[in-house]
């Protein structure tokens, strides 16, 4: 977790997602690292799942595809591990849905993602109240697990993110801008990132913001009082409209710069 922390502190994080195996698994890792050379500080490597529920349309097809090309846990992986080879510094974080890791068996999926470089876990379908084992698993591998709240969190969630905290092994806070799926032109950037400061002060931990940040604009407002942005479906939908490697990469590139130059001017 070491790598999240500096990330973090080192100033305003732009974290970049891929949903691995999309376009291709080989693929996904040159396009990791356009990702961290345009300026990303870490990556958030989905793993493609057959009901993303969190996920909107662009995410979703994203996903078929992936899986229809041989993606899944144990690619995502291979893919951490080529890229931990080459970026030593960036954080990753396995970002994905609780089916795959229950079906693997929590202790060695745990182990499995350490071994492969993977600083932390996000699993978005996972409450707060049954993920005790995951994340002792997770802490005793140096591992950590990223929680999420959200517009319609209550007080009591935000306590109990508090209280599991206390232990360590929350590097960071992803804050959900708005309540639906990923992909939505509906963000309020100004105000997520006002409520990601407030969480931040209750917190004691770095707060970012995800869903919906799309453009350089909105990765600004949204940093100007948050720790971080993620970028998701605005990559994906980049790599889906290019018609091949180079377009892809360029295009990634292209935007992960822009989203850079906004958080920066945050």
């Amino acid at each position: 977790m070491t790598r999240l922390a500096r990330a973090l502190s080192r100033r305003k994080a732009l974290i970049a997602y891929l949903c691995v195996g999309d376009p291709s698994v080989e693929e996904s890792v040159a396009l990791a690292h356009a990702c961290i050379r345009a300026g990303a500080d870490v990556l958030e490597l989905g793993v493609p799942f057959s009901d993303p529920s969190a996920d909107g349309p662009a995410i979703a097809r994203a996903s078929q595809r992936a899986i229809a090309r041989g993606g899944g846990l144990d690619a995502t992986l291979r893919v951490a591990e080529a890229i931990r080879a080459d970026e030593p510094d960036a954080g990753i974080v396995l970002f994905g849905y609780y089916n795959p890791l229950f079906v693997r068996g929590e202790r060695r999926a745990v182990r499995e993602a350490a071994e492969a470089g993977v600083d932390a876990l996000l699993v978005v379908d996972l409450p707060l109240e049954e993920s005790g084992p995951l994340r002792a698993a997770a802490a005793e591998a140096g591992m950590g697990v990223v929680p999420l709240l959200a517009p319609t969190s209550r007080d009591e969630r935000v306590v109990a993110v508090r209280r599991a905290s206390a232990g360590g092994g929350m590097p960071f806070v992803y804050y959900v801008s708005l309540t639906g799926v990923t992909g939505s032109a509906d963000v309020d950037a100004r105000a997520a990132g006002g409520r990601a400061a407030a969480l931040r002060a209750e917190l004691g931990l770095p707060v970012v913001v995800g869903f919906g940040i799309d453009s350089r604009e909105k990765a600004l407002e949204t940093a100007r009082a948050a720790d971080g942005v993620v970028a998701g479906t605005a990559l994906v939908r980049a790599i889906e409209s290019g018609a091949d490697p180079a377009a892809r990469l360029a295009a990634v590139e292209k935007l992960v710069r822009e989203l850079r130059a906004g958080v920066d001017e945050a």
